[in-house]
């Protein structure tokens, strides 16, 4: 069982804290990160207004200068750091690898790293420095029209990284630069944006706290509401010499670990802790003899009567009245 007492031993890496960025350190900062480290270089403007977390009242401020103020008021005893640069610049590349290296608790590196950037060369930086300090991250976007997005977790030398497979904006030989407007915001919903960063930060704590599965990627479609999920494995040929030589550790480091073999896992006996969920394990002898159908390990709550099946032609018609129906579920 995960404790989220442990969150508060953490330090977590936001870099852009723009319409995904800034929303995502809010939700960490509630729920109670040890450290917040925010990476940007932009500035609050009046065009930022149609997303989340910004106010008037802050244009003209730094995006870091003015996101540690606010979030230093929701939870004042997070510890923050910002750096008000742009870390694709060579004189600034090396002090943002310092800074994940040694930045969390206890002059600790980083305990993950969110990137919330919207552009490829910021990616890269992110990328680069990410597989030379063998750190996990995380990297997310929106799209253009602001209708699709996505969320990456990447592990150097398990997975892709971003180098192994540049996206279509670099392999069609497009300079990101023409296209974004001064004084005008691209995937300008606060809606699809609060949705990525939600998944963004659930990921995060899952990773960080030991809990449920992580996906590797998560996609969202605002149109279909389509969740496309899928992991991609490393490019042997990738252009990030770090890339390649993480992939190399990663294949080592699977022919030495053991191999556990079902008998092995038979032979010991599994021991289940008290919860406070009242969650148990049920022998499977004890499930056969129930006429009850039960996924194996679950504990009944409730009973469903199996009188009569439903199949999907079948609807069972009933002389209750709508009141008497909503009386009747009322009571359960």
């Amino acid at each position: 069982m995960y404790s989220l007492h442990k969150i508060r031993e953490l330090s977590v890496a936001v870099v852009g804290v723009g319409g995904v960025g800034s929303v995502a350190a809010e939700m960490l900062t509630r729920c109670g990160i040890g450290k917040l480290i925010l990476f940007d270089y932009d500035k609050v403007e009046l065009a930022n207004m149609n997303r989340l977390f910004f106010q008037p009242h802050q244009a003209g401020m730094s995006k870091v200068e003015a996101a540690v103020k606010t979030l230093r008021f929701i939870n004042p005893d997070v510890e923050f750091e910002s750096h008000n640069y742009n870390i694709t610049l060579v004189e600034n590349f090396q002090h943002f690898m310092e800074r994940l290296k040694n930045g969390g608790l206890n002059n600790k590196p980083i305990d993950l790293v969110l990137s919330c950037v919207d552009n490829f060369e910021a990616r890269i930086a992110i990328n680069t420095a990410c597989n030379e300090l063998n750190q996990v991250w995380m990297e997310s976007g929106v799209s253009e029209n602001a209708v699709s997005g996505h969320i990456q977790y990447i592990v150097p030398g398990e997975t892709a990284c971003f180098a192994c497979a540049p996206p279509l904006v670099v392999a069609s030989n497009i300079d990101e630069k023409t296209l974004k407007k001064e004084g005008v915001c691209a995937a300008s919903l606060p809606t699809t944006m609060g949705i990525v960063a939600g998944f963004l930060v659930q990921n995060a704590l899952k990773l960080l706290l030991g809990f449920g599965s992580v996906t590797y990627y998560l996609g969202y479609n605002a149109l279909q509401d389509f969740f496309p999920t899928m992991k991609m494995k490393p490019n042997p040929q990738c252009e990030d010499s770090f890339c390649r030589l993480r992939q190399k550790e990663f294949s080592e480091k699977k022919l030495i670990e053991p191999v556990i073999s079902e008998d092995n896992v038979k032979e010991g006996s599994i021991v289940h802790e008290d919860n406070e969920w009242g969650i148990s394990v049920v022998e499977e002898s004890v499930i056969e003899e129930s006429n009850e159908t039960v996924v194996p390990g679950v504990k009944l709550a409730y009973t469903v009567p199996l009188s009569t099946p439903v199949t999907e032609n079948h609807v069972e018609e009933t002389s209750e009245s709508l009141e008497e129906l909503m009386a009747s579920m009322k009571k359960l």
